[in-house]
């Protein structure tokens, strides 16, 4: 049986290709630098518009709270019927795609939540949800 006499090298790492790497990704970086230098030295009359509204995102999502005794909070702020329909219809026209959900209080009368569901009519809201909680098994109220 023949003895191994030799040692195998130890493998090396060779940092050479990504030494390279690097000093390219430098080079790339100055070179981009410089070019946002010049762009930013460039003088141009920007030109004007008479009217523009200025571009904001989305309204989140609104919140209509119907308590027990019928009060009707808008975003936590009690309103009448007329005006949640006047502030939710001054809020469609500004962004047409608003939503809005209802959360109606579980002991309530459900006449409440139908005005509350007739004033978003009125205010043309078309994406309408109303929030419930899923019953756990074994706690259910009946009334």
């Amino acid at each position: 049986m023949p003895l191994k006499t030799q040692q195998d090298e130890q493998p090396t790492l060779n940092l050479t290709p990504m030494i390279d790497v690097v000093f390219l990704l430098i080079i790339f970086f100055m070179v981009a630098t410089k070019f946002s230098e010049m762009e930013r030295n460039i003088e141009l009359e920007l030109p004007e518009v008479a009217a523009a509204k200025a571009l904001t995102s989305a309204p989140k999502q609104r919140v209509v709270s119907v308590y027990e005794d019928g009060q009707v909070a808008l975003d936590r702020e009690k309103v009448s019927l007329k005006e949640l329909t006047r502030r939710l219809a001054a809020a469609q026209r500004e962004y047409p795609e608003l939503s809005v959900v209802i959360r109606g209080d579980a002991t309530c009368a459900f006449q409440y939540v139908a005005r509350t569901l007739a004033a978003c009519k009125e205010a043309h809201i078309a994406d309408l949800g109303i929030t419930v909680r899923i019953a756990e098994s074994g706690r259910s109220k009946t009334r």
